[in-house]
């Protein structure tokens, strides 16, 4: 595990020396680097997903970036800038007229990072084939996932997005620029447009209308509304957000698309804030199924709470530590056990169950988690996966855990309710199962948790944040309860990339929406900038014996 945590302290280092200036590029997908800006250009190499590039030059004149070996600094040739998703600010880059002689070596996939936790391996469904395409004329089919844009620039405003395997009608093709027109009925024209390197054409493309026009009269299109709404409250009746309160929602999801966290596109962030003061909320993706990963064990302490009819023994309060803390999933499914009378897959059933009777009907756990990735827990009999009536699909969920970024919200702002209002859902809808001082307990654990990076890289040193992280391959996330002097907050974030997601984007997207959050609340004392953050090593970690597992066993918690 230390090699982990070592990688991942260099990657929030590297993510920190990045917002100075440095601008990178990585391919969406796959992407062709070519010898100069022209789509029939020598193909001089590729280039994938889970490696950035140096930017060090841009065209004047077309949407072309030069990338440079990382190792080397040394140009390797241009790619198509539709292809890749970019961070830093491109007009600092310099203009270049480089032209590439020779190939480049395709580069080494990604190492991808330790998840902390494991998913069950369980058979799934076969996908779908695909049907057979329609028939055109000319026709395109998609090579990877691309933006269709209004016309033939990046300039031009995104219609809509085609993934891998879409076929489209061509209708034309631009003489200046590498783009062509299709058939797109959700357009005001019915045209829209897509770059001609992103497609597989089928039949004559130059027997179509060719259009030379540089400006081109188009139809005004439609202000897209925000996509950032009050979301639906298990507290009570839904507050309406202020206009300034809506206004910090838009500006976090306007923070995601800069950072190319798109949720029109196969890699997208989600978050969910609420103002503990007022009720407001606003949310985005609240309608689709992340992995649990190991923010599920904030689902897990508050059903083990629920249990209890005395404060924990010695053992459990290490083991309560060490899964919120440390993340060890020995001592998580100990908790199953205990919530499960001897039967951690028992556990996972009443925390589903709970998460039901709170009315946070899109989050479930199935099992225990994996501990021993040669010897998984194995269920009493087949698992079925419950149906949550939203997107279990686009974010690769893990079948046996899955979470909302709005449920998890809920779950904390019910937390913080019980623990300092002395009322809400915990209290309300378990018959007395829940105290005031056990709901105090359990943000006290979580304000301990020594993970300085994701939502709390975002708050100055020395502010309560009571969190729980989680991260596998393809997905990180973090909820967390803010106690500030400007008020009180509950936020959380998850952030999915198909296959692999770089720490380098995800940390620093993620501290920063967080700043964003407390500099609302704080405007007379703000954080100029995100903070490194760090994340400690795990291997030492263990809470036996700690002043905290003494404050876990207290009778009576005021804090």
């Amino acid at each position: 595990m230390t090699r982990w945590i070592t990688l991942l302290v260099l990657l929030i280092s590297v993510a920190s020396a990045q917002t100075q200036g440095e601008v990178l590029a990585e391919a969406k997908q796959q992407a062709n680097v070519r010898a100069t800006t022209d789509t029939n250009a020598p193909k001089v190499g590729e280039i994938f997903s889970g490696t950035q590039y140096p930017v060090v030059g841009r065209s004047e004149f077309f949407p072309w970036l030069l990338l440079a070996d990382p190792a080397t600094r040394q140009p390797i040739g241009w790619v198509f800038q539709d292809l890749l998703n970019v961070t830093g600010n491109l007009a600092t880059v310099p203009i270049s007229n480089f032209v590439v002689s020779g190939s480049i070596t395709n580069p080494i996939s990604p190492t991808l990072a330790a998840p902390d936790v494991t998913p069950l391996a369980l058979p799934t469904s076969p996908a779908s084939l695909p049907t057979a395409a329609p028939s055109f004329a000319v026709s395109g089919r998609v090579m990877n996932e691309v933006n269709i844009r209004y016309g033939p620039s990046v300039e031009f405003t995104r219609l809509g997005v085609a993934f891998a395997g879409e076929v489209f009608e061509l209708t034309g093709y631009h003489t200046q620029f590498p783009w062509v027109q299709i058939a797109y009925p959700a357009s005001p024209n019915g045209r829209a447009w897509i770059a001609r390197d992103l497609l597989e054409i089928d039949g004559n493309l130059f027997s179509l209308p060719a259009i030379s026009d540089t400006v081109l009269a188009l139809p005004t299109l439609t202000p897209t509304p925000s996509v950032v709404g009050a979301a639906n409250s298990i507290l009570g009746d839904p507050v309406p957000p202020r206009p300034e309160f809506q206004a910090l929602g838009d500006a976090i999801y306007s923070l995601m698309l800069e950072r190319g966290f798109d949720l029109e596109t196969s890699r997208f962030a989600a978050f969910f804030l609420m103002d503990l003061q007022t009720g407001e909320a606003v949310t985005v993706g609240s309608d689709i199924n992340f992995s649990g990963t190991s923010v599920m064990k904030i689902g897990i302490l508050a059903r083990l709470y629920a249990s209890l009819v005395a404060p924990p023994d010695a053992q459990l309060a290490v083991d309560i530590a060490n899964t919120m803390i440390c993340s060890e999933n020995n001592a998580t499914n100990r908790l199953l056990n205990v919530i499960g009378n001897g039967d951690a897959f028992r556990g996972a059933d009443e925390v589903t169950r709970m998460f039901q009777i709170l009315g946070l009907t899109h989050s479930f756990i199935l099992s225990p988690y994996i501990a021993d990735p040669n010897n998984p827990p194995v269920p009493p009999a087949p698992l079925t996966r419950p149906t949550t009536g939203i997107d279990q699909t686009r974010a690769n969920p893990d079948f046996t855990n899955q979470l909302t970024v709005s449920d998890m919200g809920y779950l904390l702002a019910s937390m913080y309710q019980c623990a300092y209002e002395e009322r809400g859902p915990l209290i309300e809808r378990f018959g007395g199962a829940y105290e005031p001082r056990e709901c105090r307990q359990m943000l006290h654990v979580m304000s301990n948790n020594t993970v300085d990076a994701l939502l709390k890289a975002g708050v100055p040193e020395g502010i309560r944040v009571a969190h729980k992280h989680g991260w596998i391959g393809d997905t990180h996330s973090n909820a967390a309860l803010f106690f500030t002097p400007g008020g009180n907050y509950v936020m959380v974030m998850a952030v999915y990339g198909p296959g692999f997601l770089n720490f380098q984007q995800s940390l620093p997207m993620i501290a920063e929406a967080s700043r964003l959050v407390y500099n609302f609340y704080n405007p007379d004392a703000p954080l100029d900038e995100i903070r490194d953050g760090f994340i400690p090593p795990t291997e030492s970690c263990n809470y036996q014996g700690s002043p905290l597992t003494i404050d876990l066993r207290q009778p009576i918690w005021d804090q």
